[in-house]
């Protein structure tokens, strides 16, 4: 078996929830444990060395979702290291609200940047517009992520 991952996941309406446990699904298929949680039940000091992917949708004018912002205040206000720290984001959002198209995946991307964690390829950006299923694309962009993950993990046990 290969390591865990922590999903994460903040939404409105429960897409990406959804999201969350298909990728949780396949990554089982693919050898990898998974826990998929509600961003609502982490405190920071969960939020330890690791490797996180944070499923979230955008809500309002570009906020993080009710259930995801009091994880993303407490870890900015308390400054948390994230370092040790692997993630990677999909972020679900509607291309019509073109000024904060995604805006909670990049909110939490910026956060964990600027508390040491280490992001892994790009933020998965899903567009609701697109006709494409969300759930689809991550799992597209899923076999690629672990490829890089793989090669990132091998570079910080070599450091």
């Amino acid at each position: 078996m290969k390591g865990t991952i922590k999903i994460l996941v903040a939404s409105m309406s429960g897409t990406a929830e959804m999201v969350a446990d298909e990728v949780a699904s396949k990554l089982e298929n693919l050898g990898w444990n998974s826990a998929v949680l509600r961003m609502e039940d982490i405190s920071p000091v969960n939020v330890t060395a690791g490797v996180y992917l944070i499923c979230t949708s955008t809500y309002g004018t570009g906020e993080v979702p009710d259930n995801g912002k009091a994880l993303y205040d407490r870890l900015k206000a308390s400054n948390t290291d994230l370092n040790g720290v692997l993630y990677g984001v999909i972020g679900l959002g509607d291309s019509v609200y073109n000024n904060t198209f995604c805006f909670g995946g990049k909110h939490f991307d910026e956060l964990f940047l600027a508390l040491g964690a280490t992001r892994v390829g790009s933020v998965l950006q899903h567009d609701r517009r697109s006709g494409e299923y969300p759930e689809d694309v991550a799992l597209e962009w899923l076999t690629p992520w672990l490829e890089l993950l793989a090669q990132e993990d091998k570079e910080c046990m070599a450091s």
